[in-house]
């Protein structure tokens, strides 16, 4: 019997879509396809790879209905998230194709030959990598999966894709591949399923770089197996972010009902499965926001997570002895597979030994209030904090105190808030969604926004070559209308 990928019914943890396994052979068979189709997709124009890009996102529009019915089948995330996560991934195809044309993301820069002063002609941009080779996350089985941001920034900068398609929706992915192959050119896009067909494209010698987001402890091994290659390629890996939010005296005294119950939305939003939920929330130590954060947490009511092993972890996580549970809220009555959102305590006398334990991300509609007795007592804890994807800051005040705990929180994470929540990443020009590790193993590096394009781009640089062997983009004579630098004469 053929292996297969098997997918379960959030709601009631039973088995729901099979799919065959991808062969070792058939793998190898995609990425020497992409290997195959490297050169002429980087050298398709811009506004063809722009155009293809868009009927990418027309034709996962004309398929909507289908494509959400079966993610809802596979995930239980609803039909309104999946509705707005389809538009973020339609949007995300669509933005990249603006962003090519108008070739920012070449970064151009011209030096005029100056041959008194020994200076050779030099022009550079940035050019695709080559295959690459993404994973899908288990939580986003649109914006982060087959056709997300990774595959869709990959294609626009010229490089085929090979895409790993999560087990937690089988059949989502393989409708959405089937709109990718029907537009993009042969090799330019393919998909696989398995544990064993991820690990072989990684180590084919055609891939050039590694998209992932999911756990810590696979991104890591993935990592590792990048490294192992003969020619080591690039990991580009979201894993693991508690994503700290400080909540300042003065909005705790005045305001502390409301920022209560916004943080318990946000750090349930979607069963507290986003790798932006709010795990850690820092609280002046008088008692007032603990009482108020346990009662909005008593309030809510949370459905199932993604797989019953996602579910199993969650429900079977032994707390510190330190971390003291303050409240829980209800898990739907109506699914059987649904969990309780869950709220601890740790003191700020206590927060030193328990930290290793309270840092270590958990998935799923949890987390924990911590203490602090004053602004220094709160600036030593944050600088002890690992690196996240966001932290978020509350306060009426914009002084010193903020700006000290703003310094702090700057070098542990790549995204900072101000009277905000983590959750609802907007995908625009100035967005990072990276952080320090764990968050991300390349803390420059952004998985949402227009600069997501940047990690599958290299320099190159043209010394002394003609015009009419360069590429367009860097002729002098060039009709496209690329912005680019040009380096000033300077006098010998």
């Amino acid at each position: 019997m053929t292996d297969v990928v098997v997918g379960f019914d959030p709601r009631t943890g039973r088995p729901r879509a099979r799919v065959p396994v991808t062969g070792i052979a058939e793998t190898e068979r995609l990425l020497d396809a992409a290997a195959g189709a490297a050169d002429a997709w980087a050298s398709t124009p811009r506004s063809d790879r722009a155009a293809l890009l868009r009927r990418v996102a027309d034709g996962l529009e004309r398929d909507a209905a289908r494509i959400v019915s079966t993610a809802d089948a596979e995930t239980a995330l609803g039909t309104p998230r999946l509705e707005g996560e389809l538009g973020r991934t339609t949007g995300q195809l669509r933005m990249f194709a603006s962003d090519i044309e108008s070739g920012h993301h070449l970064q151009v820069l011209l030096t005029p030959a100056d041959p008194e002063a020994g200076v050779p002609d030099l022009r550079r941009m940035r050019i695709p990598r080559g295959p690459v080779v993404v994973f899908a996350a288990s939580n986003f089985p649109l914006a982060f999966s087959v056709a997300g941001g990774d595959t869709a920034s990959a294609l626009a900068a010229g490089c085929p894709v090979v895409v790993k398609a999560h087990e937690n929706h089988p059949r989502t992915s393989e409708l959405v591949a089937a709109v990718l192959t029907s537009v993009l050119p042969d090799g330019v896009f393919g998909v696989c399923h398995g544990r064993q067909a991820g690990l072989r494209a990684v180590a084919h010698p055609a891939a050039t770089a590694v998209g992932f987001t999911g756990s810590l402890a696979g991104g890591l091994a993935l990592a590792e197996e990048c490294r192992r290659r003969p020619v080591p390629i690039p990991f580009f890996g979201e894993l693991a972010s508690l994503n700290p939010v400080v909540v300042m005296p003065d909005v705790a005294a005045a305001d502390g009902e409301r920022v209560a119950r916004e943080f318990v939305a946000s750090m349930t939003l979607g069963n507290g499965q986003f790798c932006t939920k709010p795990g850690l929330l820092f609280v002046p130590d008088d008692g007032l926001m603990p009482r108020l954060v346990a009662t909005a947490v008593r309030r809510a009511v949370t459905g199932p997570l993604l797989t019953p092993g996602i579910r199993e972890s969650y429900v079977g996580h032994e707390g510190h002895r330190r971390l003291t549970l303050l409240a829980t809220g209800t898990g739907d009555p109506e699914i059987p597979m649904a969990v309780a959102p869950e709220l601890r305590l740790v003191r700020s006398e206590d927060f030193d030994l328990s930290l290793a334990h309270l840092s270590a991300e958990r998935f799923g509609p949890a987390a924990v209030v911590a203490t602090y007795t004053s602004q220094q007592d709160l600036l030593d804890k944050l600088a002890r904090l690992p690196g996240s994807l966001t932290a978020a800051v509350h306060s009426i005040a914009t002084g010193s105190e903020v700006r000290s705990v703003a310094a702090v929180l700057q070098r542990r994470a790549g995204r900072l808030i101000l009277n905000g929540w983590p959750t609802g990443v907007a995908v625009r020009l100035a967005q990072h969604h990276g952080g320090p590790f764990p968050a991300t193993t390349d803390a420059a590096a952004t998985s949402v926004g227009s600069a997501a394009i940047d990690r599958w781009l290299v320099p190159m640089a043209f010394q002394g070559w003609p015009e009419e062997l360069l590429p367009p983009e860097l002729q002098h004579a060039n009709p496209m209308r690329v912005p680019r630098r040009v380096e000033p004469t300077v006098p010998s």
